[in-house]
């Protein structure tokens, strides 16, 4: 057997396969260098403030790979904006490294509005700052709620709470200034409409309290008044009547029914008599 082992065609064979494996392995590491490109290195160019299309072909140009990692909003930077790069600038890296890049994204997150109704002036303020939204113009309403938000608008329409909006809108708010001046006398709005008697009290600088609709009211807009707090006269013990006055920014608080009623007053005010049209019972 080891006779056959020292053959001569035998050791070349063998010589020959020791050769050929060396040969592999050469021309593998020879190659490994080639594909990942042993001791290239490239200096990363500066992408940051760039936008995004111009920074991957930047990066590519120098046989990078790129990768958006993260975005985030920031309010004063454009859209689709380079903010942040990994490697940073400057530093020397293998010239088929993937840099991740950080975006500004294409457009602002959405918060929900809130209802800022009845909160101060400040408070509403400080609410809209934290959730990123910005304050727009002011108006002033007489109300007895001095500096409380009556109202709350987006692009000069109410804004329901829970309205999905962009942070960095524009919000205006209508507030309370207080009582005015001037005074009138309480309006008498018996058998309006709440419409109507919205309307009426607006003109008058008046607000609108209190809505009482009975149980059966199902549309409020066209229920019908049929009492009112304050009334627009008070029977005095004499039998003489006071008419009754209210100053601008002032609420009054109204009674809705579904059918239009009609109305008498008595000296007792506590009870106002209501004829029913339909079964002429007193109320």
């Amino acid at each position: 057997m080891f006779k056959f082992i020292t053959r001569q065609h035998f050791l070349v064979n063998l010589l020959i396969a020791l050769a050929l494996l060396f040969g592999i392995v050469f021309i593998f590491l020879s190659l490994l260098d080639i594909i990942t490109k042993h001791n290239e290195y490239t200096e990363v160019p500066s992408v940051v403030n760039k936008d995004l299309n111009t920074a991957i072909q930047a990066l590519e140009a120098k046989g990078f790979k790129v990768e958006i990692q993260d975005s985030s909003w920031n309010p004063d930077v454009a859209p689709l904006i380079v903010m942040r790069q990994s490697p940073e600038p400057g530093q020397t890296v293998k010239a088929n490294r993937l840099i991740f890049l950080t975006v500004n994204k294409s457009q602002p997150p959405l918060v929900d509005m809130p209802n800022l109704v009845g909160f101060s002036f400040r408070n509403a303020m400080l609410f809209i700052n934290q959730i990123g939204l910005k304050l727009g113009d002011t108006l002033r309403k007489a109300d007895i709620a001095k500096d409380a938000v009556l109202g709350q608008f987006y692009q000069g329409r109410s804004i329901a709470p829970g309205t999905r909006i962009f942070t960095g809108s524009t919000i205006s708010f209508v507030l309370g200034s207080g009582l005015g001046e001037n005074d009138f006398e309480v309006p008498d709005m018996y058998g309006l409409t709440y419409a109507e008697a919205k309307t009426l009290l607006q003109g008058m600088g008046l607000n609108i309290g209190a809505i009482l609709p009975d149980p059966d009211v199902k549309d409020t807009m066209n229920g019908y008044v049929y009492r009112q707090n304050p009334n627009s006269i008070t029977f005095l013990p004499d039998g003489s009547k006071q008419v009754n006055r209210m100053r601008e920014g002032q609420s009054l608080d109204i009674w809705l029914s579904t059918d239009k009623r009609e109305r008498l007053f008595t000296p007792d005010m506590d009870s106002v008599i209501v004829k029913d049209d339909e079964n002429n019972k007193d109320n």
